[in-house]
C-alpha cells in the first residue's frame, strides 16, 4: 500500500456504508398528488385523415377524495374545447385551460365519495400520442396500408384525450372509435358492437371492464386481417396486413405457449377477457403492451422475422407486460424498472422453460453485458430506481438500467433466496397488488415475507444503488503451505450512489485434475483475500461461474505459485 493507504481503505469502508444507506432510502418522492380518482373514462373520437385532425367527445367520471370539491385539472395538451358539461343533465361549466391542463369549475362543493360525471368536446392536431400513417405503396401496390394508432407511454394520453395522465390513478375505460367502412378498428377489452353511420362510416364500441393506468389506453385504426386462436377460453387475435396471414405463425405462433408458461411460473392466470397483437408502421419502438392490445413494430418483425430467439423474446416481453405493468403497475416513473424489468426477465423464463437452463443463463448474460457496455459510455447513469424520472421525457433515456439490468436483477434475486421463495414472492406480488400501483418497496416485501430474509442490502445496491461491480482477482498458491489464496479487490468508482463495496455472495470454482471444488464465500469489504486448503495446485480458478450476479466484470491475473 501508499502512505496514508491503510487509513484510506478504513474510511473507504466506513463510507461504503454510509453510501448503501443513502442509496437504500431516496428522498424524492415521484407520486403525483391526487385530489380525485377517475373511475371510468367514455373516449368518442372521429378524424380528419387530411388535416390529421382528432375530433374527441371524452366523459371523465371521478370521485373526489375529500369534501368541499369544486375544481379539479386534466391533463389535455394542445386541445380547443367547445363545450364541458354536468352530465347527466349537461349544465355547463365553466373551464379555462393553462399550458398542458384544462381546469373545471364544479357547481358548490361536492362531497368526498361523489361520483361526477364531467363531459368534455374538444379537438386536437396531436403532436404527439397519436399517429396517423399515410398508405404505402411499392411498384403500384399496396405495401402499408394506411393507420391511426396511439402510443402514450409515458404521459401522451393528454394528446388525444382529457385525462389524468399519470400511472398511479387507474380506471376502466370504453370507447366509441369512429372510421372508414372498410377498416377495423381494435381497441381495449371488448367489442360491445359496430354501429353504422348515415355517412357510411363505422362507429366501434369497446369496454374495458378492469381498472388500468391511463397510458394503457389505446386504439388502432387500419385495413386489417385477423388471425384468430385460442388459449383455454381467452382469444386471441393476430392482426395483420391484408395478404400477411401466412406471417402469423412465425411472428406470433408461441403466444399459446407462453401463456401457460407465464401462468405456471406465476401462478396467476392471465388476468384479462382477449389478448391481441396488431402489426403498425412507423412505431419507433419494438411493441407498446397497450391493456389487450399489444402494438408491434411492422419494421421490427420484418428484422427479426430471421432472428426467431429475439421475435420470441419481443412477443414474451410484450405478453408478460399483462402481468408485470397492467395488472400490477409502478406507481411513478422512477419505478419504472418494475415493469420493464421483470418483463424483461420473463423472456429468460421462456427460454429455460423452452431450451433449457443454458439458454436461460446466456440471454440473461448477454442482457448483462448490454447493460454494461451501456452503462460505460452513458454521460448519465442512474439506477434502476431513476432519481431523474422528474424529466419523463427522459425515463427512457438509457433502457440498458431499466430493461438489460432490470432482468439481470431479477436473476440475481431469484439467485439469492432460492427458487421457492422466489416464485412464491411474485405469486405474493401479483395477487396483493392486483390492479394497483407499487413501488420497489413493495417488491422487497414480498421477497423479504416469502424468503424469510432481511434484503434490505440487495435492494440498497442493486436497485437504489447505480453502477455494478468490477472485480480485480489475483490468486497464488503455496506448495510448502498446500493453499490457494483469491484476493478480490472491487476497483468501482465509488460515490454517494456507487457503492464501494458490493455485497456479492458468490462460488469460487477450482480444479485440480478431474477434481471440481466449489467454495461458497460471501464478498462484502473493497479488498478481501479468501484463503483454502488444497492438495495440489489449481489448474484453474473462477468466479462466479454459475452467473449468479451477471452485472459484473471480472479481470482474473494468472495464478502464482510459491515454492
Amino acid at each position: 500500500m501508499r502512505k496514508y493507504g491503510r487509513f484510506l481503505f478504513s474510511l473507504i469502508i466506513l463510507l461504503s456504508g454510509l453510501c448503501a444507506a443513502l442509496a437504500q432510502a431516496p428522498s424524492l418522492n415521484f407520486n403525483r398528488t391526487q385530489t380525485y380518482d377517475v373511475r371510468h373514462y367514455i373516449i368518442r373520437l372521429s378524424f380528419d385523415r387530411k388535416k390529421e385532425k382528432v375530433f374527441g367527445d371524452t366523459t371523465v367520471q371521478l370521485s373526489p377524495l375529500t369534501d368541499g370539491f369544486n375544481a379539479f385539472e386534466l391533463d389535455a395538451a394542445g386541445m380547443r374545447f367547445e363545450k364541458v358539461t354536468l352530465e347527466p343533465d349537461g349544465t355547463e361549466l365553466r373551464f379555462k385551460t393553462a399550458g398542458d391542463k384544462v381546469i373545471v369549475s364544479l357547481p358548490a362543493g361536492q362531497p368526498a365519495g361523489n361520483i361526477i360525471s364531467v363531459r368534455l368536446r374538444y379537438s386536437a392536431s396531436p403532436k404527439r400520442g397519436l399517429h396517423f400513417v399515410d398508405e404505402k405503396r411499392q411498384s403500384g401496390e399496396v405495401r402499408n396500408p394506411a393507420q391511426i394508432w396511439t402510443d402514450s407511454e409515458p404521459d401522451e394520453a393528454r394528446y388525444w384525450f382529457p385525462s389524468f395522465d399519470s400511472p398511479n390513478d387507474k380506471a376502466t375505460s370504453e370507447q366509441f372509435i369512429t372510421a372508414g367502412k372498410t377498416e377495423t378498428v381494435i381497441g381495449n377489452g371488448e367489442l360491445v358492437d359496430k354501429k353504422e353511420n348515415p355517412d357510411g362510416t363505422l362507429t366501434w364500441h369497446y369496454n374495458m371492464p378492469l381498472p388500468h393506468s391511463t397510458y394503457l389506453t389505446s386504439f388502432v385504426v387500419g385495413s386489417y386481417t385477423r388471425v384468430d386462436e385460442k388459449y383455454k377460453n381467452i382469444p386471441l387475435g393476430f392482426y395483420l396486413y391484408p395478404g400477411r396471414e401466412p406471417m402469423a405463425g412465425a411472428v406470433f405462433g408461441k403466444t399459446k405457449h407462453l401463456m401457460k408458461i407465464f401462468e405456471e411460473a406465476t401462478g396467476v392466470a392471465y388476468p384479462f377477457n382477449k389478448y391481441e397483437q396488431v402489426v403498425v408502421s412507423n412505431f419507433k419502438d419494438g411493441g407498446m403492451e397497450n391493456i389487450t392490445a399489444t402494438i408491434i413494430s411492422d419494421t421490427e418483425i420484418s428484422f427479426l422475422i430471421f432472428k426467431q430467439p429475439a421475435l420470441d423474446d419481443l412477443v414474451a416481453h410484450e405478453l408478460a407486460h399483462s402481468w408485470f405493468g397492467n395488472l400490477v403497475t409502478c406507481r411513478n416513473w422512477a419505478e419504472l424498472w418494475l415493469n420493464e424489468g421483470l418483463a424483461t426477465y420473463m423472456e429468460a423464463v421462456f427460454r429455460e422453460k423452452v431450451y433449457g437452463r443454458d439458454d436461460y443463463i446466456s440471454k440473461i448474460r448477454n442482457d448483462a453485458l448490454e447493460y454494461m457496455v451501456q452503462e460505460n459510455s452513458a454521460k448519465v447513469r442512474q439506477g434502476l430506481y431513476n432519481r431523474r424520472a422528474g424529466d419523463v421525457d427522459a425515463v427512457f433515456q438509457n433502457p440498458g438500467t431499466i430493461y438489460n439490468k432490470g432482468g439481470a436483477v431479477i436473476h440475481t434475486l431469484r439467485e439469492t433466496i432460492g427458487d421457492a421463495a422466489f416464485w412464491k414472492g411474485i405469486n405474493i406480488y401479483l395477487n396483493r397488488y392486483k390492479f394497483g400501483n407499487v413501488e420497489s418497496a413493495d417488491l422487497q416485501k414480498v421477497m423479504e415475507e416469502a424468503s424469510g430474509t432481511d434484503l434490505a442490502w440487495f435492494f440498497s445496491q442493486w436497485v437504489y444503488g447505480v453502477g455494478y461491480p468490477k472485480l480485480d482477482i489475483e490468486q497464488s498458491y503455496d506448495t510448502n503451505t498446500q493453499e490457494l489464496k483469491v484476493t478480490i479487490a472491487q476497483v468501482q468508482k465509488g460515490d454517494s450512489l456507487v457503492p464501494q463495496a458490493f455485497i456479492l455472495p458468490v462460488n469460487i470454482e477450482f480444479r485440480s485434475g478431474e477434481s471440481i471444488r466449489k467454495e461458497p464465500v460471501r464478498i462484502t469489504k473493497r479488498l478481501e483475500t479468501f484463503v483454502f486448503r488444497a492438495d495440489k495446485m489449481p489448474s484453474s480458478v473462477e468466479i462466479d461461474k454459475e452467473e449468479k450476479i451477471p452485472a459484473k466484470s471480472i479481470k482474473i491475473h494468472p495464478l502464482i505459485l510459491i515454492q
